[in-house]
């Protein structure tokens, strides 16, 4: 907890043009207005059970440009030079997400692969090419048996390498099983996950021991998770989160408990005085005009749909981020 206070007086003096943000968000089912015959996505349909129009589409990407744009603006004079993104339904949403007012001045571009999942919600990685030079990029599936033999499909994890100011990094951008059946029930599939990273890892590491790696993601279990805690964070990785979760802070809630499934976690190597980009901070971005103002939600993310009905918000989640110091 001390060294996470340091961390925040050192982030108010620096200069703001030596912070460089990297910011992951889940943006709560980013569909086009398209029926998918091969994905489960008509509700999100115009004559869907959603009614999701072209006007409650272009809203959604207008509020969500917004959001990205502002992100780590109160420590730095950039929009996120990294922006890992789950539930994003394909290459046309992230193109329109990419071009809305808010974002266009600031030359996103995207990495995208489809998934198998069901539903056609996959992980994506936005980036500004003045900043980021992606070398190599990769998605990794990862599948499960369910109870009556057949195998079941979820989010692929996207690994993306590349040149951060001329500083190579690996970024994993994960969207783990939910908890939708059960926590105890689904547990398995999220250990599963966490090992199927771990093995990422550990192919990255034997080409380079001292690469630098970036963990981010929605990982349906909180940093204090045995999946999270027991499997994933080993010992030459810092998960920031867990300070943040000690504190009661969340990034989402369900029957008014706060969770923090939104997690960045980073190889320690980046704390190192000596690199390119050293390691600051993380922060749950949860700014007053992103809350629920009324009723019994009140102080929760303001979503676009709460069950059916339409809210217009911005996504049932805060997007977090991380600051470094470009030395």
């Amino acid at each position: 907890m001390v060294a996470f206070l340091v961390y925040e007086i050192l982030l108010m003096n620096y200069s703001r043009d030596k912070i460089i943000n990297i910011a992951f968000y889940n943006v709560e089912n980013l569909f086009d207005t398209i029926d998918d015959p091969l994905t489960n996505d008509d509700k999100f349909t115009p004559t869907g059970e959603r009614k999701w129009t072209h006007k409650r589409y272009f809203k959604k990407l207008q509020k969500i440009s917004y959001v990205i744009s502002q992100i780590g603006k109160d420590s730095s004079n950039e929009a996120p030079a990294i922006v890992g993104l789950v539930e994003v339904e394909n290459t046309k949403v992230l193109n329109d997400l990419i071009h809305q007012k808010k974002l266009f001045e600031y030359g996103y571009r995207y990495i995208h692969f489809d998934s198998k999942d069901e539903r056609g919600i996959d992980t994506a990685l936005l980036y500004r090419d003045q900043f980021f030079d992606p070398v190599n990029s990769k998605k990794i599936q990862f599948d499960f048996i369910d109870e009556n033999g057949e195998r079941d499909h979820t989010r692929d994890v996207l690994l993306v390498s590349g040149f951060l100011n001329g500083d190579l990094i690996h970024i994993i951008v994960n969207h783990w099983p939910s908890r939708r059946e059960g926590e105890e029930i689904t547990k398995p599939k999220r250990i599963k996950a966490a090992q199927v990273v771990k093995q990422v890892i550990e192919e990255i590491k034997e080409e380079d021991q001292q690469a630098k790696i970036i963990i981010m993601g929605d990982f349906n279990d909180n940093p204090s998770s045995e999946s999270i805690k027991e499997y994933l964070v080993s010992e030459d990785f810092h998960n920031p989160m867990l300070h943040l979760h000690a504190k009661g802070l969340g990034s989402l809630t369900y029957k008014k408990e706060w969770f923090l499934f939104d997690q960045i976690i980073v190889s320690k190597n980046l704390f190192e005085d000596e690199v390119e980009h050293k390691f600051i901070a993380a922060k749950i971005f949860n700014k007053r005009w992103l809350k629920t103002h009324k009723g019994k939600r009140k102080g929760s993310p303001f979503r676009t749909y709460i069950g059916p009905w339409y809210k217009g918000g911005f996504s049932d989640h805060f997007p977090i981020y991380a600051s470094f110091l470009k030395k």
